[in-house]
């Protein structure tokens, strides 16, 4: 795998790669670096042939306290000879930030969010491009956003709808309030919550072992389908999954669990 940052570290271990964020001295603080290389690593990742599974996690004590702040302190706001050049620049710098961050709900391949510690601001748009998130207990929530005066414009507001509930969702981005981890297990944030972080990313890796057991064709296929559900009825839906499955069943992955069951053995899925 051909990757390397300052900011970000990949390492992959059988059919699961991790993507660290790894500005520990920083708190995994979003400076130029990370919106650059994240995109680049979840490009590294979600083309690996022998990964099937990603884990998101962080070094240090938090997984993100967001935005850079100190670092973007001195960046002007788009650029340009004219208001409306400056607001071109700045619509654009917008979009690249949010392409970054797309680069992790359109992996192929399912993304495990692993949070400990603080998950601030741009840390919420993050792990909400992730299809599952967990916790330890230690977490701390906000769409942080708010309290800077900024609207949260890379993802949080158009994704974590369809987590939550519509009025959870108005209560943290209104207020911007931080909420612990029991908080956001109750309200189906995070999946599950654990006790310390050592037995968090042991959790990660033990639920992405199970993903990378079954079929990569199907677990893809499957993230692939969830998707395409987006924006179409259930009628449609139905069809288009019709269509899909009829192109795929012919699979050698296929062929194998039936065999398996017969033999009454675990099957062995190579993606075929």
């Amino acid at each position: 795998m051909d990757f390397a940052s300052d900011v970000i570290t990949v390492e992959q271990d059988g059919h699961i790669g991790t993507v660290w964020l790894d500005r520990p001295e920083k708190l995994n603080a979003m400076g130029q670096a990370f919106w650059t290389d994240l995109p680049l690593a979840m490009q590294a990742v979600g083309e690996a042939e022998d990964i099937r599974v990603v884990v998101l996690a962080a070094r240090g004590t938090a997984f993100s306290v967001g935005l850079d702040l100190v670092e973007f302190a001195g960046v002007s706001v788009g650029s340009g000879d004219s208001p409306a050049a400056k607001a071109k620049s700045a619509y654009q710098e917008i979009k690249r930030m949010q392409a970054a961050l797309s680069a992790v709900a359109d992996c192929p391949k399912p993304v495990i969010a692993a949070i400990h510690g603080y998950c601030l601001g741009g840390g919420i748009d993050l792990i909400t491009a992730a299809d599952i998130r967990i916790a330890s207990r230690d977490a701390v929530f906000a769409i942080r956003e708010t309290k800077i005066a900024i609207v949260a414009d890379v993802g949080t507001l158009q994704r974590l709808p369809a987590i939550l509930g519509s009025g959870h969702v108005a209560e943290l981005a209104y207020t911007g309030k931080d909420i612990d981890g029991a908080r956001a297990e109750k309200i189906g944030l995070v999946n599950d919550l654990f006790d310390d972080v050592a037995s968090l990313h042991k959790a990660a890796w033990s639920m992405a072992q199970d993903i990378a057991a079954n079929s990569p064709l199907v677990v893809e296929g499957t993230k692939h389908i969830m998707r395409a559900n987006e924006g179409r009825t259930v009628a449609e839906a139905l069809d288009y999954v019709a269509l899909y499955n009829a192109s795929h069943l012919q699979s050698a992955d296929l062929m194998e669990a039936m065999v398996a069951y017969a033999e009454k053995r675990s099957p062995i899925f190579t993606g075929k």
